[in-house]
């Protein structure tokens, strides 16, 4: 037996993954040109997920190579560091998105993406609707077959319901990949990665037109800390989109 036998199924597993992942070119295109018309009409890419999915939101934010107008919709009963157990029973309940929403001051320029891998918590589907009674379009990441399955909200309403684009992460129910000799459970987790793969292809390709658009003018940008003449890049950054966003 290899010693990394299992490792390497969970690798092989996700490598599928990504190649079905991107057979979705249509959907892709779609999420593209919404993230591209918010940022060049100069509003923000909002990002929101609940749980570990909130980790793609922090993600996307202020980050080496990462755009500016990126902005993370953060709130801490939602994320795991103060309560993973509470964090769950938090995205579960109605009422809370709109509220948290409105503190982001959100406008028809912008746009927001949402992951949730099962698409049914109240949290991230009353945040799409909110989004939507603003003008703004919606992206969804979520498994797809994990949603089909799963029952909707109390008000029977699925994330893939109220979404302009759904991108499929390709995951399956209940998220794992992969089955262990002698244990019931499987171990693995794809969303993270698989949502991470297709969230940070998708701002490449926003960053690539807007520098198409832009031809000789800064692109909007971080760069690393470490690089030379990166801390007055991206101090000027900073100066422009703290009021955009509070994360920074």
């Amino acid at each position: 037996m290899s010693r990394l036998e299992y490792a390497q199924r969970y690798f092989e597993a996700v490598l599928t993954l990504q190649r079905q992942a991107l057979e979705q070119q249509a959907a892709l295109a779609a999420a593209a040109e919404i993230m591209v018309e918010a940022a060049r009409n100069g509003g923000r890419i909002l990002i929101f997920g609940s749980g570990h999915s909130h980790l793609l939101a922090e993600e996307g934010h202020y980050r080496a190579g990462g755009l500016a107008c990126v902005v993370p919709i953060l709130h801490t009963s939602l994320m795991l560091h103060e309560g993973a157990v509470l964090s769950t029973v938090a995205e579960r309940q109605t009422g809370i998105a709109a509220a948290l929403l409105a503190r982001y001051q959100p406008c028809e320029r912008d746009c927001l993406v949402v992951i949730s891998n099962s698409g049914v918590n109240a949290v991230p589907v009353e945040m799409a609707q909110a989004a939507r009674q603003h003008g703004m379009k919606v992206i969804a990441i979520l498994a797809l077959a994990y949603a089909q399955q799963v029952p909707a909200n109390m008000h029977g309403v699925k994330l893939m319901d109220v979404a302009d684009v759904v991108l499929d992460n390709q995951g399956q129910i209940g998220d794992a990949l992969v089955a262990l000799d002698n244990a019931p459970t499987k171990v693995g987790p794809s969303s993270t990665v698989i949502g991470a793969f297709l969230l940070n292809g998708l701002l490449v390709e926003v960053a690539a037109r807007l520098a198409r658009d832009a031809k000789d003018a800064p692109l909007p940008v971080y760069i690393s800390a470490n690089v030379p003449n990166a801390a007055e890049h991206n101090l000027k950054l900073v100066e422009q989109w703290r009021k955009y966003n509070p994360h920074l």
